[in-house]
């Protein structure tokens, strides 16, 4: 449990982050990434057909290696979570976009471009939570010492609540 806690989250960021850099570099590789077609068409429903392919794939990968890279170096975190986040709202657009090209069966069942974009919630939430931890949170091992932290924290809410102050 203990090694757990300690190297936990630390993977978690790297793993989200080598994932992050190795598909955005498939993306500057015209024809490499399975994903390139629906990103560009989303890109593109987006900008009201402003931005083509040739232009929006490179910037795509650019963002997509520079929240990789964010991840895997642990600098500038907080910029490196605004992109990912900014991101991975875009991803979900082709399953309004192009629903007929991302379900089998729409909205129940998603077929494997569907799942790949579902998929991201996973992500996300690996990034939340390396967020929270990175501005200032912690995760603790023990777990007495955890109950008294979420006992403490619930006495503090309580006191801002009736208060409204910090104790």
């Amino acid at each position: 449990m203990g090694w757990w806690a300690l190297h936990g989250i630390t993977l978690l960021r790297l793993s989200l982050g080598l994932v992050f850099f190795w598909f955005g570099a498939q993306k500057f590789i015209p024809g490499l990434s399975s994903a390139e077609d629906l990103a560009t068409r989303t890109i593109s429903v987006l900008t009201f057909g402003q931005l083509p392919a040739a232009i929006s794939l490179p910037v795509l990968a650019t963002w997509e290696c520079l929240i990789g890279l964010g991840l895997l170096t642990g600098r500038y975190l907080r910029l490196t979570l605004l992109l990912l986040f900014g991101q991975m709202a875009g991803t979900f657009l082709p399953l309004v976009f192009f629903p007929h090209e991302t379900f089998k069966f729409v909205p129940l069942v998603p077929n494997l471009e569907g799942q790949y974009i579902i998929k991201n919630l996973v992500l996300i939430s690996g990034a939340l939570v390396v967020g929270a931890l990175s501005r200032g949170g912690a995760l603790i091992a023990d777990p007495k010492a955890a109950r008294a932290a979420e006992q403490t924290q619930r006495l503090h809410a309580r006191f801002r609540r009736r208060f409204h102050r910090e104790p």
